[in-house]
């Protein structure tokens, strides 16, 4: 199996140092509250997140605009960072009974540390078409199956904020085995293979990068 060339300090230093967007306080606050609202499973009115951070609205549709947002025909918010409440296959994310759905595989593993709720994941490997199932904690992964999953990645070596669906998500998808992944990225320049745990590990580094104290915020409000 491919293995990145880098550390997972120095992976995300990468990510969060160029190719993704910078997040400030106060755009940390919205992004935070964002994904915790869609997470209730409905698009979200920008006057509800602006009244949910204490913002007028046309400064949080300011922050908004500097990132990857989605919204319906009425200007809800449908998807940002990549989660969205509407179908967007392979990537199940169900949380409380409800089902989303996540733009990439590593996103189903970073998400649930940004809302401090377990997720059940279920995708498929993008060859094969083998049923992927996991089972993702804030904490940590659970449960994976079958057990030799792991996922694609894409060396950070350019800007893919804007366009971060075309230009990463697409590069990013579960394997059923390491087999199955190293014949996809040999056909795919600059990516890799991590494992399932090492991407979790990405993602619990990141988040705390990316957002900091809002991440303690939002798991003191829902306690």
């Amino acid at each position: 199996m491919q293995q990145a060339a880098l550390d997972i300090s120095e992976l995300a230093d990468r990510l969060v140092g160029g190719a993704m967007a910078r997040f400030d306080g106060r755009s940390r606050r919205v992004a935070v509250n964002l994904y915790r609202l869609l997470a209730e499973g409905s698009p979200v009115p920008l006057a509800r997140l602006a009244a949910a951070v204490n913002l007028p609205v046309e400064t949080v549709s300011e922050i908004l605009s500097r990132y990857a947002t989605f919204s319906d025909g009425g200007g809800a918010i449908i998807g940002f960072g990549g989660l969205t409440v509407v179908e967007m296959l392979p990537h199940r994310f169900q949380l409380e009974g409800r089902t989303l759905y996540t733009w990439c595989a590593w996103d189903s593993l970073f998400i649930p540390g940004i809302l401090g709720k377990p997720a059940d994941v279920a995708s498929r490997d993008p060859i094969t078409r083998t049923p992927i199932s996991l089972a993702v904690a804030p904490d940590g992964v659970k449960e994976v199956w079958p057990q030799s999953a792991v996922l694609s990645f894409l060396a950070p070596d350019r800007t893919f904020d804007r366009n971060v669906i075309a230009d990463f998500c697409h590069f990013v998808h579960f394997f059923s085995s390491p087999e199955t992944g190293d014949a996809w990225t040999a056909q795919h320049p600059g990516s890799f293979l991590l494992s399932v745990e090492n991407a979790f590990m990405l993602g619990q580094v990141t988040n705390a990068r990316n957002f900091g104290e809002a991440l303690t915020t939002v798991a003191h409000d829902e306690t």
